[in-house]
């Protein structure tokens, strides 16, 4: 932690109790938190950002789709469009934002939305379709206007909430004790091999905060999917030479997996949702070209690539061998049945207490009319 982060600690306390506030509003019912007739599983966090909500999220899909309708809503961060927004075919990355266009991509058959009104996101998807049968809420941890029925709070092992601190001097959106509104927690990224040692530990930071059911997750990295046609002519999965470049939270992860598979690695990294203009990856190219190795290539995020589809960029990179990386979640197998249970329990349980309730309404109905 740098200087100035700790001498802004005055700011980070006076940040935190305005938050603190707000969720007391919430709390005491002065602010409305809506809850809806229908199954709504939230995924957020307590940090800014980072933690891997949108793998998270397409697990939870690919756990749900067999059986269930499945929809996404989220905010659309930095879309070209307001209001609420259903992708379909004609559907652009400007129209719904980068992760919804990767979540739609991966998943065409489920309804993916956006709206930055996530209650009248709700009622319109509800309204517009109402054969979903469970919606999947992005980062609406302090958007509490809505309540989910099962509340999904996200930590990374590298940066565990309960070592940091509000913004400014951390970057935290509240404080640690928010983390009790949560029904479950997953610490991400964590080592594919996890000690169990370590794992103890951790509990033993988080079990204060009563979080009911705690998970632990790792990614899993898939192989080099091609992005332009020189990729593609390619074939390659390996290179001497790797060149990454991200616009998300958190690099860190994957150009440690990268370097482990190149003898020079060599990273270009810009903000998180950071729109590439063309000339960003001309620069690029005068130092890949620049480089001189026995092979070489360029891997991005599969979230990234939704950004790299703009046709002037698509000019610039045609003849480059760019690729993305595609990631999937993956639980430690102590925790794998235990997740996917919890949340296909409460889904089966919210539409079998529905299928009561009709009963007993048409039973009802029925009773009155033979009294009639």
């Amino acid at each position: 932690m740098n200087i100035l982060r700790i001498l802004l600690f005055p700011v980070s306390l006076l940040y935190g109790l305005i938050t603190w506030l707000r969720n007391k509003f919430f709390d005491w019912g002065i602010l409305p938190s809506s809850s809806f007739d229908h199954p709504l599983i939230g995924i957020g966090n307590l940090s800014t950002g980072g933690t891997g909500k949108t793998p998270h999220i397409e697990y939870l899909v690919q756990l749900l789709k067999p059986t269930y309708r499945v929809a996404t809503l989220s905010r659309g961060y930095k879309r070209k469009t307001r209001g609420f927004v259903i992708a379909d075919h004609s559907t652009l990355m400007h129209d719904i934002g980068d992760e919804p266009m990767q979540l739609y991509t991966r998943n065409p058959e489920i309804t993916v939305s956006v709206c930055e009104n996530r209650k009248l996101g709700v009622k319109r998807l509800l309204e517009t379709d109402p054969s979903n049968e469970v919606i999947l809420l992005d980062d609406v941890f302090q958007h509490r206007y809505v309540k989910p029925g099962l509340n999904i709070l996200l930590t990374d092992y590298h940066k565990i909430f309960t070592r940091n601190y509000p913004l400014p001097t951390g970057n935290l959106r509240e404080f640690r004790r928010g983390a009790r509104r949560a029904d479950a927690l997953i610490v991400t990224k964590t080592p594919c091999v996890f000690s169990p040692l370590d794992r103890k530990l951790i509990l033993e930071e988080i079990n204060k905060y009563k979080i009911r059911q705690v998970f632990f997750s790792y990614i899993r990295y898939g192989k080099w999917i091609p992005v332009t046609a020189a990729a593609r002519e390619q074939k390659a999965q390996k290179a001497k030479t790797i060149f990454l470049l991200t616009g998300i939270a958190n690099p860190v992860p994957l150009a440690e997996h990268l370097k482990r598979q190149c003898t020079e690695f060599k990273s270009f990294t810009f903000s998180d949702h950071y729109q590439f203009t063309a000339s960003d990856l001309e620069q690029i190219i005068v130092q890949y070209n620049a480089t001189y190795s026995g092979s070489k290539a360029i891997i991005t995020t599969e979230k990234d690539s939704m950004r790299l589809k703009d046709p002037a960029i698509q000019e610039v990179i045609k003849n480059l061998p760019l690729y993305y990386l595609p990631i999937e979640v993956e639980f430690h197998k102590e925790d794998k049945l235990a997740f996917d249970t919890m949340v296909q329990e409460y889904v089966k349980r919210f539409h079998a207490s529905n299928k009561k309730e009709e009963a007993k309404k048409s039973t009802s109905a029925k009773a009155k009319t033979i009294q009639m």
